[in-house]
């Protein structure tokens, strides 16, 4: 496995995750792994079911996969969340990370989208009493 993160950029993803989960009863996860050896949203939506991320009560989960090495990424929604989300959003929310990748701040770039994701999740999929965490918040290394 790659130590791609500190312990405590770790400790800082995972918190963000659980914080924005903690409104909502979607699910967002980070998938990282060095080459993304297809095209980047063709590898994000082959994680996104390998990670059971289809399998949501109210198929409300989001990904960010990353490619480190190739410099790739992308952020994806469950039909759920698709369907009620402004068209520009998921756009959006990737310049919002961009712009924090390309001045060299990795973590502050997935922190971001995973508040932007959380923000939006919130709105249209309000914790609900009795919400369940449905998947891992830890980092997936593939």
């Amino acid at each position: 496995m790659m130590a791609l993160f500190t312990d405590n950029e770790e400790e800082r993803i995972r918190e963000a995750i659980e914080t924005a989960e903690a409104l909502t009863s979607g699910e967002i996860r980070l998938c990282v792994e060095k080459h993304c050896s297809e095209p980047t949203l063709d590898r994000a939506a082959n994680y996104f079911a390998k990670l059971g991320m289809d399998k949501t009560a109210l198929r409300n989960g989001v990904l960010i996969y990353m490619a480190v090495e190739d410099h790739k990424f992308a952020i994806i929604g469950d039909a759920g969340i698709n369907k009620v989300v402004p068209d520009d959003f998921w756009d959006k929310t990737k310049e919002e990370m961009r712009d924090h990748f390309k001045s060299g701040n990795l973590v502050d770039g997935i922190l971001i989208g995973i508040k932007m994701a959380g923000e939006e999740l919130k709105h249209y999929f309000p914790n609900q009493s009795g919400d369940k965490n449905e998947l891992p918040n830890d980092i997936s290394y593939m």
